[in-house]
Parts: C-alpha cells; sequence; structure tokens
C-alpha cells in the first residue's frame, strides 16, 4: 500500500509540475506566462538555438541561418534533423503552427505585429534585444526554460578555455585582429561590440583602430579604394553563404594588387573563415567554434 500511494503521489506531482505555469519579464519588459517545463521548443534566431542546444535541449524547429537554406553551418550535426520555419524574422506561420510549439524564443526581433501572430499560437518570449551581450542572452533563455545552473556552467567552462587559449597565443597576444564579412558590394568589418569582436575581447586581443567605432553591427561596405581599414596583423574574412555573389565577389577581389597589399595577406596571415559564424549573432557553442577557430589559426593546433 505504501508503496501504491508513493507511485500515486510521484505521478501527481510529475503532472502538476508538466501542467504548471509561471510568469516571466522577458527582454522586451513583457510579461509573459510560459510553462514551468516547456516540452516542444522552436527557436526563431540562431542565438536562440544556439542557446537551447548549449543547455541540452533540443527544440522542435528553428529558423534557417542568416544567407543559408538550412541550420546554421556551424552547428554541425547538434541541429541535424531540426525542422525549418523559414528565416530569421519571417518565419512561415503555417509552418510554425504545425509543429505545435509550447514555447517560442525569438530574440532580436522588434516587429510588434509578428509578435502578436505568434502568441496566439504559443507562449512567445522575446529572449534578448538587437545589441544584446550573447551571454546574458544565454542567461536570460536558461531562466525561461528553468536551466540557470546549466548556463552558468557553460559559461565558467568558456572562461576558462578562454583564459587558457590567451595563455597559449604567446608572441601573438598583442596582434591586431580584424573581422570581415566581404558582401557583393565590397567588405565590411564587424564593429566593436558585435558578435565575434565581444569574443575576441574575451581573449584580450585588440582590433585595428577603424575597428572600434561602437555598434553590434557591421560598417558600410567599403570600395577597394578603403581596403587599409580592414587590414591588421590578422585578417578573418568570411561570406554568409558558403558560394554565389559574395564569394564570387570575395574571390576577385583576392586577385587585385591592393588585397595582395594588405599586411596581413602578405604575412600569410589572412583566415578563411565561416562568415555566418563570425559576422552574424552568435550564441555559446558559437562562442566555442571562434576561440577553436582563432586557435587553429594563431596557435597552430
Amino acid at each position: 500500500m505504501k508503496i501504491l500511494l508513493s507511485l500515486m503521489f510521484a505521478l501527481l506531482t510529475a503532472a502538476s509540475a508538466f501542467g504548471a505555469e509561471r510568469s516571466i519579464v522577458d527582454a522586451a519588459g513583457r510579461t509573459v506566462v510560459v510553462p514551468a517545463q516547456p516540452q516542444r521548443l522552436l527557436a526563431l534566431s540562431e542565438l536562440d538555438l544556439d542557446a537551447l542546444l548549449a543547455l541540452k535541449i533540443k527544440p522542435v524547429g528553428a529558423t534557417a541561418g542568416r544567407g543559408q537554406s538550412g541550420m546554421p553551418r556551424y552547428l554541425g550535426s547538434a541541429a541535424a534533423g531540426l525542422a525549418s520555419v523559414g528565416n530569421f524574422g519571417s518565419p512561415v506561420l503555417d509552418l510554425v503552427i504545425g509543429l505545435q510549439p509550447d514555447l517560442i524564443l525569438v530574440g532580436g526581433l522588434p516587429d510588434p505585429e509578428l509578435l502578436a501572430q505568434l502568441g496566439k499560437i504559443a507562449p512567445t518570449v522575446v529572449s534578448y534585444k538587437p545589441g544584446d551581450d550573447w551571454q546574458a542572452a544565454l542567461r536570460r533563455i536558461a531562466a525561461v526554460v528553468g536551466r540557470p545552473a546549466q548556463a552558468d556552467a557553460f559559461l565558467s567552462e568558456y572562461r576558462s578555455r578562454a583564459e587558457a587559449l590567451r595563455g597559449r597565443l604567446g608572441s601573438q597576444a598583442d596582434a591586431t585582429v580584424s573581422v570581415v564579412r566581404w558582401n557583393p558590394q565590397g567588405p565590411s568589418y564587424m564593429l566593436k561590440d558585435a558578435f565575434a569582436s565581444l569574443v575576441l575581447a574575451d581573449l584580450k586581443l585588440r582590433r585595428p583602430a577603424a575597428q572600434m567605432q561602437p555598434g553590434a553591427a557591421h560598417s558600410p561596405p567599403l570600395s577597394l579604394e578603403a581596403l587599409s581599414k580592414i587590414d591588421g596583423d590578422w585578417l578573418f574574412v568570411g561570406t554568409l553563404s558558403a558560394g554565389g555573389q559574395a564569394s564570387d565577389a570575395l574571390a576577385a577581389a583576392r586577385q587585385s594588387p591592393a588585397f595582395r597589399q594588405l599586411g596581413a595577406v602578405r604575412n600569410g596571415h589572412m583566415v578563411a573563415v565561416d562568415g555566418s559564424l563570425w559576422t552574424s549573432p552568435g550564441g555559446p557553442l558559437a562562442a566555442l567554434a571562434i576561440l577553436a577557430d582563432v586557435e587553429r589559426a594563431m596557435v597552430g593546433r
């Protein structure tokens, strides 16, 4: 009898927790009632998807990576099999409905009309605002899904890896590092508060003076006559998509005398990277991927 009563109590407790709700205040200052233990999450930005995977939660679907037809490339097998519901800022509502989410994370989206439409499907949380630090966004997402301890553990591990890599940089520790997205119209450099810039700052690596402007996005495209603004001791450059006009423009530029005269190019310090990783708003797994790219290039392991 005691065993039966204990089992019934456990089942009632689990059922109660499964159906429980709580109120949270999201990044937009909105009060949203969310499930205490969401089971079918939908991630409508790269950072949302990245953060959920870092917290060991696989959502039922997500938007495609910017400039890509599927999930962000750098996530690899971690995002395999996820259903796509369209692109950032323009999810296909019929696809959203079809996945039957019980919680939608939609960071970086200021469109109140879309938020209202999504809110009719499932509780919708703005997990971060444009320009928010990825670490703060991770903590907010973890709080919403009930995994704050996992976020703390991840950030502690990230800080340890960054500190260890800083120690291995040796003579490169004082190098200037340029981060560039090549567009069909030309190169744009990432500003001081952009995602990759914050990861490099955690490594205490310096940026070229022209790239220290405040902002979380990138500069307007530069002409080939202004290429000196993208030069540095190291140049990490990529395009959003793996092919297409931007890749063609970069390939053509690399043959130009102005490009070949860049110090980083002459010294063999130009590194081709995944532009969707280095020049988009990223999350915790993206931060680790950038540390790995820096280590391969600048330490050689």
